[in-house]
């Protein structure tokens, strides 16, 4: 049954993730837009001490499809895709860092007892446990996306995951110079995307998406064409 589960799925279908995965981790200024206006609203939601905002912030967060990116590089053993995965990735994580920064040094300064008890939520204590669960979502965003009738399943995933709020977390702790929040809030944010890494890489190779070297190639070329489309026009 188990084995069923990946093996009963088309080729298009395969196809169609791939393509699907790769350009949503394209490296476009309305994915940068939309990962500003995210994170934004998750630090608000530190500084407000609202889980409630920080749940709204990813849910908005494109964040997951560089790591799912960068995941299927390795499986298909795709240079240029890992390259900018990765890029994406770190980009997204400086742009985090900054709106961290800047909104935490404007607004902080009424919110800082707020912040330093958020800090324990988003940081943590237990990083074998986060590591679980970045896992779990990890294997279920991977699956959700590649299985066309369950892709509607991500926006709970992305919830799950808690990508966008270490990132929120460490800039406002730089605009507080509090080095225990920034270093567990990163320590986080790295544990995650190792986790979700980790079970995608497992999931994409339970698909076989090995033999589609030549798809994801032929993906990233599309993708780069139509942003050089969009820079030209």
């Amino acid at each position: 049954m188990f084995e069923s589960l990946f093996s009963n799925l088309k080729e298009e279908d395969k196809n169609a993730a791939i393509e699907n995965i790769i350009a949503h981790a394209s490296p476009r200024v309305d994915f940068f837009l939309m990962l500003s206006l995210s994170l934004s609203m998750a630090v608000f939601g530190v500084l407000l001490g609202s889980p409630v905002i920080l749940i709204g912030s990813m849910l908005i967060a494109p964040l997951l499809y560089p790591v799912l990116s960068l995941a299927l590089g390795v499986i298909v053993s795709d240079a240029k895709l890992i390259a900018r995965s990765f890029y994406t990735l770190a980009k997204s994580v400086g742009i985090g860092l900054v709106v961290g920064l800047v909104i935490g040094l404007l607004f902080a300064g009424a919110s800082t007892l707020e912040t330093l008890s958020l800090s324990t939520y988003v940081g943590g204590s237990s990083s074998f446990m986060y590591s679980v669960v970045a896992v779990i979502a990890g294997f279920a965003a991977a699956f959700a996306i590649t299985k066309p009738h369950l892709n509607e399943t991500l926006p709970g995933v992305a919830i799950a995951v808690a990508l966008v709020p270490p990132l929120a977390n460490a800039g406002v702790g730089m605009s507080l110079f509090d080095w225990e929040m920034i270093s567990s809030s990163l320590l986080l944010f790295t544990v995650n995307v190792i986790g979700i890494m980790f079970s995608a890489m497992i999931v994409f190779a339970m698909f076989k998406f090995s033999f589609k070297k030549t798809i994801a190639a032929e993906a990233v070329l599309k993708d780069e064409r139509e942003i050089k489309i969009e820079k030209e026009s």
